[in-house]
């Protein structure tokens, strides 16, 4: 069904509790300044428009304009998804990743309705998708080994502006991979600074490359306004140093 773009939380609630019924909820949370969100705006519509997708409620929400909803999820990341069903949420993603959101979905309903995988429909698509992804995984294999130095600092450079904060972690916000990103995120959560991220273990020349593109040897790494900030112990000596560091950065 067509994407509801929500305009308060009046209509929120009422989207969520008196006409979702049985329905899944997918709830999209983007901002107008995340780069990532612009792209994957037109995924989300395409995916709500599919046949399969009619029993699902596709709901946008704009983080910013609506932020008692945010804070009632506790969004800091986007884009960020939550599938929810009977009030209950079901999963939560976070990342611009249409596969992996697609896979989740399809998950999700099987839980809800197993009978839907009996169709074929579902299993089919989820198997074209695995197809997909190990052709595209191959591509990106390719693409990797051509990518030259100037190609990759231009992508480098590219990510570290998508967004005016952006956070290279291992995991993503809603699963850190390690204790030293889990306690940035903490502390960007802590001064309520809305962030992009990068979850650097998905991809390996982002890893390398930006290590030496930053000077810095270890992750997390932060950027702010496209300038590398620091990892863990930078960030926490700044703020002892000045407690609205990071908000007198994003303002400069």
């Amino acid at each position: 069904m067509p994407v509801i773009e929500i305009d308060d939380q009046d209509q929120f609630t009422h989207l969520t509790t008196t006409v979702a019924g049985d329905k899944l909820i997918v709830l999209y949370f983007h901002t107008s300044w995340a780069e990532p969100c612009k792209a994957l705006k037109q995924v989300f519509e395409a995916i709500s428009n599919e046949p399969s997708n009619t029993g699902v409620s596709f709901l946008s929400i704009d983080a910013d304009e609506n932020s008692e909803i945010s804070e009632l999820f506790e969004i800091s990341a986007v884009p960020y998804f939550i599938l929810i069903h009977k009030g209950t949420v079901l999963k939560e993603l976070s990342g611009a990743d249409p596969k992996e959101f697609v896979s989740l979905l399809e998950n999700c309903k099987l839980s809800i309705n197993p009978k839907l995988a009996q169709t074929g429909t579902i299993t089919e698509d989820a198997n074209v998708n695995e197809e997909n992804q190990n052709e595209d995984d191959e591509d990106d294999d390719e693409e990797e080994e051509e990518e030259t130095e100037d190609q990759i600092n231009a992508r480098l450079t590219k990510l570290v502006n998508a967004a005016p904060v952006m956070l290279f972690m291992k995991g993503s916000p809603s699963e850190p991979k390690c204790g030293f990103s889990r306690q940035l995120v903490g502390i960007l959560r802590e001064h309520e600074v809305r962030f992009g991220f990068f979850d650097i273990l998905r991809d390996d020349a982002v890893r390398q490359n930006l290590k030496k593109f930053s000077e810095w040897p270890t992750f997390p790494q932060l950027y702010m306004n496209g300038e590398f900030q620091g990892g863990l112990d930078i960030i926490k000596e700044s703020l002892e140093e000045d407690p609205d560091f990071l908000q007198h950065t994003l303002q400069t």
